[in-house]
């Protein structure tokens, strides 16, 4: 059964490549269910291969698995193979990617139907999906930068996915140059981790980084930052996040699967896969710890002013990474793992339900421009307050379940500083704005001026009601990953039960924080009307609604100098000087070619004239 486990991946890419082809091959055009069938059977099939995998490994003992397809190449002392290496952590991130993925498909076969695209779309779909899993199945560093790029080739072509929109081209566009800084920055650090460890085999790597190097070696740190680099690019951290929320122009599932079971997530699993090399330095532990605090309330400030629902929902998960970054820097590693399922759980039921909003409002995402809508889309107000509610941490949910214990386990490692402070910060201002959609959405009057009634495809609920299942009950679904991390010891006082005195304490102050803003958001929002922000905090709110400023200043410090260059060099100066030598040369030919006017008199002077030259010259010298 684990040699099964290679169909996985592969799978998806065939069933891409078929929904690709098929076009250029034939003049028959297929139709909608047979696409979507075949590109959603293949998720269900990958789903049930990692369980059975998972079952076996279990019952035989097994914490980890490895297969080698082939050798990819060699050359030198660099040799690298195709292969696959399948663990507790590699299980979690498949379970989440054909699962959540296939529920993500199901729901994109009744939302994108009489679109165009739709064969393309669902080709885009598995090709993405495909890449994924290659990236957290690699068994070398080499293999998952496959993955990764393919990854973000994906999320260009499904974020600019309506490219007649220019609009769109230009977030896909944006997302693929953004992406393609740490992408470069990652490159860098395989190349410096081959050079310095002669391996790019992920264990083989982290083994001979722990023998290498000494704790906190500047080799080991550099290596971990340009990693780090990689990290924060594809996961939208500090400071390459801009790119996410600009990204929402693709279709809401394409939304769903890149925020929820896909790519947002790549860096915290490449975090987590080489946690030995991230231990080795304490200054990379402690910069993943304040990169991710500080996402969490930056971006949790912006989605608390947005008016866009799917704009709330992207910087709303940049501030649920941010939680993850920050349990992995302080080395809770199972913890962070623990955050990514339980927010793939919840944050897909959001955007689900955002696109049945969506399609069932005319394509309206204006939340001040709905309300009022609790009677006529009972499925989508309900998984509405399952899915907030889990985002807000309302206990016994399973984002209250992960997210109490990243407090927990950062309060152990450092007590209460500046970034638990901004991480319990980012806690209380989700539980607003969570509770602001619902209070804006569902609540008070009836605002639209068309009859509105919730879209009744079975394919657009039923996906739903699943995620609302896990988005309740996931919280008790934690994963087991001893085997990859080494548990770490809790603070402990002697005689007397810290750990669980605090482990209640927290539980208590979360809740109170989750209970108090879902307070303060019924004051403001209560009635489904929109409160005037007083004329001193308006520019406060322009700017947190402009996500902090970063496109601009960024515009103003990299984009605009870079055009003004250009501008400067539009008649390129490389080029100048290759067709001047050009010029040059022709100029020289075309003196010469002066003298071959077929004259032998002229041609018997020319040579003795020559031959005296060169006399004259050896006489001389």
């Amino acid at each position: 059964m684990t040699n099964w486990i290679v169909w996985v991946p592969f799978l998806p890419l065939i069933s891409a490549a078929i929904l690709l082809l098929h076009p250029l091959l034939s003049s028959k055009v297929w139709p909608e269910r047979v696409a979507s069938t075949l590109a959603c059977m293949v998720l269900v099939v990958g789903f049930l291969i990692t369980v059975l995998v998972a079952v076996q490994l279990s019952a035989e003992g097994m914490n980890h698995y490895s297969v080698e397809l082939a050798q990819w190449f060699s050359t030198g002392r660099f040799s690298v193979t195709f292969g696959f290496y399948i663990d507790a952590l590699t299980l979690v991130m498949m379970f989440i990617i054909t699962g959540v993925g296939a529920l993500i498909h199901w729901f994109s076969s009744a939302y994108m139907t009489n679109d165009d695209g739709y064969t393309r779309y669902f080709a885009y779909l598995n090709l993405f999906v495909s890449a994924m899993l290659i990236l957290v199945m690699a068994d070398s560093l080499l293999l998952l930068y496959l993955g990764w790029e393919g990854v973000g080739l994906c999320s260009c072509l499904l974020i600019g996915f309506w490219y007649q929109d220019s609009r769109n081209g230009y977030a896909a566009r944006k997302a693929f140059v953004v992406t393609r800084i740490g992408d470069t920055a990652m490159a860098i650090g395989l190349l410096l981790l081959f050079v310095h460890l002669g391996s790019l085999d992920i264990q083989l790597t982290m083994k001979n980084a722990v023998a290498l190097w000494q704790q906190n070696d500047g080799w080991a740190t550099l290596c971990a930052l340009l990693l780090l680099g990689g990290a924060v690019g594809k996961s939208a951290q500090l400071p390459l996040q801009t790119w996410l929320p600009d990204a929402m122009a693709g279709p809401t599932p394409v939304s769903a699967l890149i925020h929820a079971a896909t790519m947002v997530t790549a860096g915290v699993y490449l975090i987590a896969r080489t946690h030995v090399l991230f231990e080795l330095s304490t200054i990379v532990m402690a910069t993943v710890a304040a990169i991710g605090a500080m996402t969490a309330l930056i971006a949790a400030c912006s989605a608390l002013v947005q008016t866009d629902i799917k704009r709330i929902l992207a910087y709303s998960t940049m501030s649920q990474i941010g939680y993850m970054f920050y349990a992995l820097g302080v080395g809770a590693w199972s913890v962070g793992i623990f955050h990514l399922m339980t927010h793939a759980f919840f944050k897909a039921l959001l955007f689900l339900t955002a696109g049945l909003l969506i399609t069932s409002l005319h394509h309206q995402q204006n939340i001040f421009h709905m309300g009022g809508l609790r009677q006529r889309m009972p499925v989508a107000f309900w998984s509405f307050i399952v899915g907030c509610s889990a985002l807000a941490a309302v206990p016994m949910t399973s984002g209250f379940f992960s997210k109490e214990a990243i407090l927990l386990k950062a309060y152990e490692a450092g007590g209460v500083d500046i970034l638990w402070l901004m991480a319990v910060t980012a806690a209380f201002i989700t539980s607003v704005y969570s509770f602001r959609i619902i209070f804006v959405v569902f609540a008070g009057d009836y605002t639209q001026s068309d009859e509105v009634q919730e879209k009744k495809a079975v394919a657009l609920q039923w996906p739903l009601f699943i995620l609302c299942a896990l988005a309740l009950m996931g919280g008790w679904l934690e994963p087991q990953l001893s085997t990859v991390f080494e548990p770490q010891p809790s603070v402990t006082l002697p005689g007397a039960d810290t750990a669980e005195a605090e482990h209640l304490l927290l539980g208590i102050v979360l809740t109170a924080i989750t209970l108090l803003g879902i307070l303060i958001a019924y004051r403001i929002w209560g009635k489904g009307r929109a409160r005037q922000m007083s004329q001193t905090l308006r520019p406060l709110q322009r700017w947190w609604f402009d996500g902090w400023g970063f496109d601009k200043l960024y515009d103003l410090l990299l984009v605009r100098p870079l055009l003004r260059l250009c501008y400067w060099n539009r008649f390129d100066i490389i080029d100048t000087v290759f067709t001047l030598l050009a010029e040059v040369s022709h100029f020289l030919h075309r003196q010469f070619s002066l003298t071959q006017n077929g004259s032998l008199r002229w041609y018997a002077v020319a040579t003795a004239a020559g031959a005296a030259l060169i006399l004259l010259i050896m006489v001389l010298l």
